[in-house]
Formats: C-alpha cells, sequence, structure tokens
C-alpha cells in the first residue's frame, strides 16, 4: 500500500504558513450525504502518523485509530457535510462546495485561516464562479477572503494532508451511515453505496427520505 507524503505540502509551506487538505466522500452515493474533510498542517507539524493512506485503502478497523492520530497530528481537522435533501435542491457540485465553505466557516469560528488548499482530484469544485446564478445563496460563497487552491490528482493517495482529510471524513461519513435508522437498507454494511443488497431493499422497500430522489435510483 502506498503511504502518503508530506512532500507536495511542505513545498507550499515554504509560501504559506497554513496548508489545507480537502477531500469529499459520499459524492457518488445514492443515499446519505456527500462530506467533505478538512486538515491543516503548518511548518511546525510533524511526521505525518505512520500508516497515513488513502482512506479507501485502509481497512476499516484501522481507520478509527489513525482519523484520532491525524487531529492530534494537525494543527486542526473538522467534516462538514451537505445532505441528501440539499443535493436534490441544489446539485451535487453545489452541495460538494456548501459542505467545502461551511469546513471553512468551521475553522474561520475557531480563528484558524488557511493560506492555501490542496484538492484532491482534477476539478475544483470548491471555488464558486465568477458569475453566480439567480439560485446561489452565501453558503455558495467563500466565508473568508479567496484563497487559492491546487489541484492535486491522487492527492488522497499521495499527499498526507490531503490524506488526513480523507480519514476524518470517511470515519465520521461511516458512523453517520451506520446510525441511521434502518428498516432494511443496510446503512452500516453499504454506507449508502448501491450495492447489491441496497438494490434489493430498495425494491422491496421503496426510497427513504435518506436517498436523493432527483439521482436516478436503482428501482
Amino acid at each position: 500500500m502506498l503511504l502518503a507524503s508530506r512532500e507536495y505540502e511542505l513545498e507550499l509551506l515554504e509560501q504559506f504558513p497554513l496548508v489545507l487538505g480537502m477531500d469529499e466522500v459520499g459524492r457518488g452515493a445514492i443515499a446519505g450525504p456527500v462530506s467533505v474533510g478538512v486538515c491543516v498542517v503548518d511548518r511546525d507539524t510533524s511526521e505525518a502518523p505512520a500508516g497515513l493512506a488513502d482512506s479507501k485503502l485502509v481497512s476499516a478497523s484501522k481507520r478509527g485509530a489513525l482519523a484520532e492520530a491525524v487531529a492530534t497530528w494537525s494543527v486542526a481537522t473538522h467534516v462538514a457535510s451537505s445532505p441528501a435533501t440539499e443535493i436534490d435542491e441544489v446539485g451535487i457540485i453545489r452541495a460538494l462546495r456548501r459542505a467545502g465553505m461551511r469546513a471553512l466557516t468551521a475553522l474561520a469560528e475557531q480563528e484558524i485561516f488557511p493560506s492555501a488548499i490542496i484538492l484532491d482530484g482534477t476539478h475544483d469544485w470548491l471555488t464558486p464562479p465568477e458569475v453566480l446564478d439567480l439560485w446561489a445563496g452565501p453558503e455558495d460563497q467563500w466565508p473568508v477572503s479567496p484563497l487559492p487552491v491546487y489541484m492535486r490528482v491522487k492527492g488522497d493517495r499521495e499527499c498526507a494532508v490531503v490524506a488526513g482529510a480523507s480519514m476524518v471524513a470517511k470515519v465520521s461519513r461511516d458512523a453517520y451511515m451506520a446510525a441511521l435508522p434502518d428498516p432494511g437498507y443496510g446503512w452500516a454494511k453499504n454506507k449508502g453505496y448501491a450495492s447489491a443488497g441496497h438494490r434489493a431493499a430498495l425494491q422491496k422497500l421503496g426510497v427513504s427520505a435518506y436517498h436523493r430522489q432527483s439521482w436516478k435510483l436503482p428501482l
């Protein structure tokens, strides 16, 4: 398993005093929220926790301890979400942006103001468009001065601060899904993704309040 490196974030820390890693979980699920994790490091942050890697590559039995280690290692972590109802209302990209902005707002309330963001992937879903449409609200806009966003392909695998964000987001969202009222969808096992058991339950039970009803559900 490829362990995450601090190389890229250390390069940015030569320019910026606080660097934030950001990653999302739950984007491809058909039920439950999409959650965005953030992890902040500075120039005094020590070596990353042993075993830190992309949360998808780490066993469920080890994720909880790693998420706790990330919280201790970093300057700060936070997880914010956008529920299924909001995804239905505004679409997945704006829902992701709102969750990301909520996470940044939570840090600002703690007087933690990152200087730059490393975002996993190739598409910057966080930065608001220059012209917001008529349906945009205040949660679609930066809670603080706009920050530079650096895209990093496979950032959750290769960059420690992004892997840390991925880890805390995954653990938080999984715990939320496992705690939902469950008449037979199997939330604790499938976490809202379209597994065979989940699809069978949809056929039997129909759509719940936690499903993304604007999506093409396998009914």
